[in-house]
């Protein structure tokens, strides 16, 4: 355990004193011993890359159902976009970077196929609702290898539960900070918002959904009208503003905090919900839905796709959305042909 101490021994004297320490961690779910190589959030960093549900974000849609095309992001890159930046930022404030990496790369693991689309249907059929931040959570305690789980700290744990706040405020207001959320896992928060409006642009000025003389003119003038600047006025602000602050909480400016509201909102309205694109995920909230109902009525079908049947309904529906959230979405597409279309007869 020698390197492991050594290593452990590096953070305390490197780090800034808000960040949070590998020695320092509340533990795991299951008391193990720790690998005598790597500090725990270097572990779990490692448990999720190797995870089946980080290798099935490749084929999992993050603004265009499915894309063909080669440049267009998908669930897979926009999570290392996530990981870069809040790499980066980790860095310049001398924080935890194993632990915002981690929490960075598990983020998205409970996405469903076709995006917030399929989030959506699971939403409306579960009678507890679905989230994609808290079934991120769910793959790492219970579903992955085969139902045991990540067993991950509380702390990388805690931050994928807390990445996601929808069209709310991203970094909490002054006096509002979340004491039991690392600032790491804030910086993870900040980062997903940065990369998602910057990228999801880019794709979007890719598809020709939008122009460029349409982006709002104050996101332009604050951020830019490119990905690569946009992305550095970001990191640049919250990096600067944050060491003015301190380094104990994790600010931006107004001027640019106001900007990235602004381009989120029309990225709600011009992109997110334009109607060429809306159309599709219609489409596919109708495979997810009609996916869903077979399994949950054909004995078979969910022996021969899940396992045993479970004892009652609860269970089996809560099983049903577990293998459907942790579809890709071609995977969908092709279980849904198999169930639903029919076959050529091919007895010659």
């Amino acid at each position: 355990m020698e390197l492991r101490r050594e290593l452990e021994a590096r953070e305390d004297r490197l780090l800034s004193p808000y960040a949070a320490r590998s020695a320092q961690s509340r533990g795991r779910l299951h008391p193990e011993d720790e690998c005598p190589l790597r500090p725990a959030f270097q572990h779990d960093r490692d448990r999720i890359l190797y995870a089946k549900a980080f290798r099935r974000l490749k084929h999992k849609t993050q603004v265009f159902l499915a894309p063909t095309g080669d440049h267009y992001r998908t669930r897979l890159t926009h999570t290392l976009e996530v990981a870069q930046i809040a790499r980066t930022l980790a860095r310049a404030l001398a924080l935890n970077e194993d632990l915002t990496e981690a929490i960075a790369l598990g983020h998205d693991l409970g996405h469903t196929p076709f995006g917030h689309a399929g989030e959506t249907v699971l939403d409306e059929l579960l009678p507890e609702g679905f989230r994609h931040h808290e079934q991120s959570l769910r793959v790492v305690d219970h579903l992955e290898k085969d139902g045991r789980g990540l067993n991950l700290t509380y702390e990388v744990r805690m931050g994928i539960l807390h990445h996601a706040k929808g069209r709310g405020r991203f970094l909490p207001a002054p006096g509002e900070e979340e004491p039991d959320l690392t600032l790491e896992a804030q910086l993870v928060r900040a980062a997903d918002v940065m990369a998602y409006i910057a990228h999801d642009t880019d794709d979007a000025l890719r598809g020709q959904v939008i122009r460029p003389q349409e982006l709002p003119p104050r996101v332009v003038e604050v951020l830019g009208d490119r990905l690569s600047r946009q992305i550095d006025t970001m990191v640049r602000d919250l990096i600067a503003q944050t060491r003015a602050a301190g380094g104990a909480v994790i600010r931006m400016s107004p001027e640019v905090e106001g900007a990235m509201w602004e381009l989120r909102d029309f990225l709600y309205q011009r992109v997110y919900d334009n109607p060429e694109v809306h159309a599709d995920f219609i489409k596919a909230s109708k495979v997810l839905r009609e996916l869903f109902h077979r399994l949950m009525e054909d004995d078979a079908l969910y022996r021969r796709q899940i396992g045993e049947l479970p004892p009652d309904q609860d269970q089996r529906r809560r099983a049903v959305a577990d293998y459907i959230a942790g579809m890709t979405d071609r995977f969908a597409l092709a279980l849904y042909d198999e169930v639903f279309l029919p076959r050529p007869w091919a007895r010659l």
